[in-house]
C-alpha cells in the first residue's frame, strides 16, 4: 500500500512540474519586478525637442511618472501620428530592434524612448502631417495622444524606453 502511495505522488508531482514547470516545494522565482508596472495614470507623456543628424530626425518622448509610487517600464512604446478626427496615417513606428531593459521610475523622474524619422527631402513618401502622436507605454492598452504636428517622412522607427543619461 505504501509503494502504491508514493507510486501516486511520484506521479502527480511529475504531472504538476509537466504542466507548470515548478517542482512542488521547490521556491518560485519571480518573473515581475518589484515595482509594478508604470500606468498612463501615472504617467505624463511629452515630444522633447527634436535632434537632428545626418537627414534624420530624432523625437524623445518623455515618459515623466507623476505619482507617489516608483513603478518600471519595458520594453518598446508604441507609436503611430492620427490626425484631427484621430485615424492613424500610414503604419505605425517600427522598433529598432535594440536591446531590452527594466527601468526603474521614481516618482518625478523622466526616462526617454527616441523615434525617428528621415527629414524632408530625404526620405520618400512623406504623410499628411499629424495633428497628434499617439503613445501605448510599453506594456500598456491605453493609449495617450499627444498634440504635435509631426510630418513623417520615409522612416519611422521607434526605441525602447531608456533611463535618463
Amino acid at each position: 500500500m505504501i509503494n502504491v502511495l508514493a507510486r501516486a505522488a511520484t506521479i502527480a508531482c511529475a504531472a504538476l512540474l509537466a504542466t507548470t514547470g515548478v517542482a512542488v516545494g521547490a521556491p518560485r522565482a519571480s518573473a515581475l519586478p518589484k515595482a509594478p508596472t508604470c500606468h498612463v495614470a501615472d504617467l505624463n507623456l511629452a515630444i522633447g525637442e527634436a535632434d537632428g543628424a545626418a537627414g534624420s530626425l530624432y523625437y524623445p518622448i518623455q515618459f515623466t511618472n507623476t505619482s507617489t509610487h516608483t513603478c518600471v517600464l519595458r520594453g518598446y512604446p508604441g507609436v503611430s501620428v492620427v490626425d484631427v478626427r484621430h485615424r492613424q496615417i500610414g503604419t505605425s513606428a517600427a522598433r529598432t530592434g535594440e536591446q531590452v531593459n527594466t527601468v526603474s521610475v521614481e516618482p518625478g523622474e523622466t526616462v526617454t524612448a527616441t523615434f525617428r524619422t528621415n527629414s524632408e527631402g530625404v526620405g520618400l513618401g512623406c504623410r499628411r502631417t499629424s495633428t497628434y502622436v499617439k503613445v501605448y507605454p510599453p506594456n500598456s492598452y491605453q493609449a495617450v495622444q499627444i498634440p504635435y504636428h509631426l510630418r513623417v517622412c520615409g522612416a519611422f522607427e521607434i526605441s525602447p524606453v531608456q533611463a535618463a543619461e
